[in-house]
């Protein structure tokens, strides 16, 4: 088999290296990999038995450091579930009182966790703009993807967001998050989201703002899958041969820091998981070796083999794809 290009030498032959973070906008926060789904996708490999989970000294200084990082517009609050963390409410709240606006990426199911029933109000109270997990708009590929019941549970979980005004077109922000169940890259976003509408609409009486598609990255849990399958040299040349070059400057890397539960530093959420450090001043970067996130303007990004996930098709962000049109062939 032919030797794979590295990333690296990809952007070279395309004219975009070196790869640099420009002003750092969103802050994306890690709190630990407790959660209570254990996914089969997970490029987190969490799930109820995990024990890393970020300290209130962390979350305090993550609190301070925004504090002093008027640049910074939008806190993109993760896990495992990252409601499961005791010190998540004051994340939000202290993130809000900075004038942040603050992203929650919720698996929906955590709603009907013990002691969670603060949730809702927490989220309307703050203006929060919540991600939900929903790999697909029929219970069979939701459950054997994320284990069985869940997704009656994400249906009773949306229709109560949508009673207290999520996903009504209003300032209360609902969006879908839809995963590949197998691998292969996620169709056209606009027209699986007319889909989802049309479906959840007529089936449940659901409304949401936005379908945000993501391309499974092959790491951790996902990785495993595809080694045990035999798919992996194939999803790796299907990623590769659909680079498209048009993604490179919209990558959430060029705006992007992620904070993992231990206060380290990295350029993203996927790094984090495959523990590729942020560095800048030829050191490795944690939330005390600086003042304020707008250090890191400027600095140089890692790169690596999955990154080519975020760069295949129509491309591949937190925040859904990255181009208006696939490359040539990325969807066959």
């Amino acid at each position: 088999m032919t030797a794979q290009p590295t990333f690296e030498q990809t952007l070279h032959e395309h004219a975009q290296w070196p790869l640099v973070r420009d002003v750092v906008e969103t802050v994306q926060i890690n709190v630990g990999k407790l959660c209570n789904q254990a996914c089969h996708h997970c490029h987190v490999d969490a799930g109820p038995k995990r024990t890393e989970i970020m300290s209130a000294a962390t979350a305090s200084r993550v609190a301070d450091l925004l504090a002093g990082s008027p640049q910074v517009t939008t806190v993109d609050i993760t896990g495992g579930a990252p409601e499961l963390n005791p010190h998540f409410p004051q994340l939000v709240t202290a993130a809000r009182s900075h004038g942040k606006r603050v992203i929650v990426r919720c698996n929906l199911t955590v709603l009907f966790e013990p002691g969670m029933g603060h949730l809702p109000a927490l989220y309307h109270d703050n203006d929060v703009a919540l991600v939900c997990s929903l790999p697909c708009y029929t219970a069979g590929n939701v459950d054997r993807q994320r284990g069985k019941g869940v997704f009656d549970k994400s249906i009773q979980a949306l229709r109560l967001l949508n009673s207290i005004g999520y996903g009504l077109g209003g300032r209360l922000s609902l969006d879908l998050v839809y995963n590949p169940v197998g691998a292969f890259l996620p169709p056209s976003e606009r027209e699986l989201e007319a889909k989802y509408r049309e479906e959840l609409d007529r089936l449940f009486g659901i409304s949401f703002d936005r379908l945000l598609t993501i391309t499974n990255l092959p790491i951790k849990r996902f990785a495993e899958m595809l080694a045990r399958s035999g798919d992996d040299e194939r999803y790796m040349s299907l990623l590769v041969s659909h680079f498209n070059a048009e993604t490179v400057p919209s990558l959430m890397c060029r705006s992007l820091v992620s904070v993992a539960w231990d206060g380290a530093l990295h350029d993203c959420d996927f790094h984090q998981m495959e523990e590729i450090a942020l560095e800048h001043r030829g050191a490795r970067q944690t939330l005390w070796t600086i003042d304020s996130f707008a250090e890191l303007n400027r600095s140089a990004i890692q790169t690596a083999r999955h990154c080519y996930g975020c760069t295949a098709g129509a491309g591949s962000s937190c925040g859904g794809t990255l181009a208006a049109s696939a490359a040539p062939g990325a969807r066959g």
